[in-house]
């Protein structure tokens, strides 16, 4: 989501004027519009489904089964075009939360449209891994709903009005302080405070975003050291090794913050390297479905 959120018109009001209520979720768009709209097209499908009972039972192949098929069909073309549409927003025509709200819940709306275009009826074929393929969109579409409703949240609570540039300017601050109070306690403490400027990473690969940490963090291991350097020094030094522990013992604080704001961007990413090749596998599937249909049909 992009752009700071939009505030509500609505406020409590005091004696200072009105108290901004929290942003509207995407999920309550225009008083739950969309759960409406879901609700109302279900209606639709699910009472002919019930009040119509074809010899042989239901399936893809009546008339209703076509009819909702093409429903179904259509309303998948239709999400898999958010994805275009949200990269080409324009203020102006549908808020992109509305498209969002649209998309979730008509999203959800397949389940059971598609169950009842089949008629329940599964089997080993390609009708069957389209069906399949479109639960796995689903739930994978689910999953990214919850990582964007709960991620930014978590991410503005772990920054503490603090960006990750800012963090990171914090950083190299704190650097030079542990150089400055190392440097009249000796090499070995010296060698710790490069060992944490020159082997501390931020990042990396994927799977070390995702994890938030680093087992062989240079920051972490200096700390270490220092601590048992100056369990054996005498007193001034010993406060002196202290305010260099202070100085790395905030720099790990702070990686610590700047790598689990990384492992959320990573999270809210991950779900789009499962959803989007779903997606495709599932259009694909649905082309051949729909082909395979009509050729039997003829």
């Amino acid at each position: 989501m992009s752009g700071p959120p939009n505030r509500g018109g609505r406020g409590a009001a005091t004696g200072a004027g009105f108290v901004d209520v929290a942003p509207e979720s995407f999920l309550v768009y225009k008083q739950m519009r969309w759960v409406k709209a879901m609700v109302a097209l279900l209606l639709l499908c699910i009472v002919p489904y019930v009040v119509w009972e074809p010899e042989g039972g239901h399936d893809g192949g009546t008339w209703l089964g076509y009819t909702l098929g093409t429903i179904g069909a259509l309303i998948i073309l239709w999400l898999t075009w958010f994805g275009i549409k949200k990269r080409r927003y324009n203020p102006g025509h549908w808020s992109l939360k509305g498209w969002l709200s649209a998309h979730v819940y008509l999203g959800l709306s397949l389940i059971v449209i598609a169950t009842l275009h089949a008629g329940f009826q599964i089997g080993w074929n390609i009708h069957t891994l389209a069906y399949l393929l479109m639960l796995a969109v689903i739930l994978s579409g689910v999953w990214g709903v919850v990582n964007y409703a709960r991620l930014p949240a978590m991410m503005t609570r772990n920054r503490q009005n603090q960006t990750l540039n800012a963090m990171a300017l914090e950083m190299l601050e704190l650097d030079r302080q542990a150089a400055d109070h190392a440097l009249p306690l000796g090499d070995a403490f010296a060698d710790e405070v490069r060992r944490s400027r020159n082997e501390t990473r931020i990042g990396g690969s994927f799977f070390r975003q995702i994890s938030g940490r680093d087992p062989r963090c240079g920051t972490t291991r200096a700390i270490a050291n220092v601590r048992a350097l100056a369990e054996s020094m005498p007193g001034e030094q010993r406060e002196r090794a202290g305010a260099l522990l202070v100085a790395l013992q905030r720099k790990q604080e702070l990686l610590r913050r700047a790598r689990k704001d990384i492992r959320y961007k990573a999270l809210m990413d991950l779900w789009l390297y499962v959803h989007v090749p779903l997606t495709m596998a599932l259009i694909a599937a649905l082309t051949a479905h729909v082909i395979s249909v009509f050729y039997y049909w003829g």
